[in-house]
């Protein structure tokens, strides 16, 4: 692997790290301000929005400069949004400023691969990415739960200078954690450097530039293997977002865990992920990718079983094993998504098309969540729902690929 590609796993590994610090300090102060419950699905909402509403533009904007410079770009937005957050401003418009960077980050950092690594390396290249990212996933969770902990609350601090409402918070410490690392993060962009590759300009009007994305969208979906492991990974993305909150939930009503020691739950499932990645990327490749799709129904069939847990040791376990069917399935359907959109479109705007679908149907499982939430339907109902909608959406995608002739789902080698 080149050198710019280890800089750009060191980046990442920082960036996601506080991102997951990020939502558990901005939950806490949800819960610390005393607002409604739906208010904490609405945080991932926010957060989310940017990727679905600016995605014709991020694209093209990773396509026209230097990824670095996009990067370094996102990661400064990210370090605004936690300063505005530590002042006392919503937690809602904080984390939906870190969006925005996260929206115009991801094209940069997926793109970036593509340029760098040759298709017979996506699969290694992706199982490294994702390993990398889901470690720090499990740390950021586990960092969040420990800057919201009684050990940090004892800190305090009237964050109300610019703020009308003279806020006061406990959670001083852990959002100038969050400045920290990503003020890092943004020091660290500096270092990737340009990989070389230009693509063609084209017209930045905006009208233009939509017409353009839906066109490449289109194009996407009806690539016999692109809008396979495209309709995978909106599917299991969208729910995957509303389970990491129900995992949440899950721990305080059902375990009887505070808010911190729910979040290593969150780890956990994220040490398995990182199982999954690794063994993916040494056994799967891009010719065999699709004869994974019956795993996606056993993940569907593994989730009602939170209901007969009881116990934080066998909660655990079967957060590693989720994890881990999660992480072996979907790290070769998105190298696989990602090899199809470059040799399609470019790297930028493919992965554009792809964030958008899948932020989308993030948006729409969080809103029917954040709905479920206000109307208080039971957490075992949502359990429930979110276990069927997993695994009739993957049977019915295992039964539809069944259709086409043999010869669309070979993975072409270049």
């Amino acid at each position: 692997m080149p050198r710019n590609f280890y800089l750009l796993l060191l980046v990442q590994f920082v960036s996601t790290l506080a991102d997951n610090a990020f939502l558990i300090i901005a939950i806490a102060r949800v819960i610390e301000l005393a607002a409604a419950d739906w208010i904490v699905p609405a945080l991932k909402l926010s957060f989310i929005m940017f990727y679905v509403l600016l995605a014709p533009f991020v694209g093209p904007l990773s396509d026209a400069i230097p990824k670095g410079k996009v990067m370094l770009i996102a990661n400064f937005l990210k370090l605004c949004a936690v300063g505005l957050m530590l002042f006392g401003v919503d937690p809602i418009v904080a984390i939906g400023l870190a969006g925005l960077g996260a929206a115009i980050y991801a094209p940069a950092k997926y793109g970036l691969i593509t340029e760098l690594i040759p298709a017979k390396n996506l699969v290694k290249a992706n199982g490294f990415f994702e390993s990398t990212t889901v470690c720090a996933v499990i740390l950021g969770t586990a960092l969040g739960g420990l800057l919201v902990s009684p050990l940090m609350n004892q800190f305090s601090i009237d964050v109300g200078v610019w703020h009308p409402n003279n806020v006061v918070t406990n959670l001083t410490v852990g959002m100038l954690g969050l400045v920290i690392l990503n003020g890092l993060a943004t020091l660290l962009s500096f270092s990737i450097a340009d990989s070389g590759v230009r693509y063609a300009s084209h017209s930045i009007h905006p009208i233009l530039l939509g017409k353009r994305f839906f066109s490449e969208n289109s194009i996407l979906w009806k690539d016999p293997q692109g809008g396979l492991s495209m309709l995978v990974t909106t599917l299991l993305w969208g729910v995957g977002a509303t389970l990491q909150l129900i995992v949440l939930r899950w721990g305080t009503e059902s375990l009887g865990l505070p808010l911190d020691q729910s979040a290593y739950l969150q780890g956990i499932t994220a040490v398995g992920v990182v199982a999954g990645a690794m063994l993916a990327s040494r056994f799967v490749s891009l010719s065999n990718a699709v004869t994974l799709l019956p795993l996606g129904i056993v993940l569907g069939l593994l989730i009602p079983a939170m209901l007969i847990v009881d116990s934080v040791l066998w909660a655990c376990l079967l957060l590693i094993t989720v994890g881990a069917v999660a992480g072996y399935f979907i790290v070769p359907m998105n190298a696989l998504l990602q090899h199809r959109g470059c040799s399609l479109l470019t790297a930028g705007r493919s992965i554009a098309v792809q964030g958008f679908n899948e932020n989308a149907g993030m948006l729409l499982m969080l809103t029917v969540y954040a709905a479920g939430t206000a109307t208080q339907i039971s957490l075992t109902t949502l359990i429930w729902c979110f276990a069927i909608m997993i695994t009739l959406g993957m049977a019915a995608i295992f039964l539809l690929q069944k259709f086409p002739r043999p010869s669309d789902w070979v993975t072409e080698n270049s």
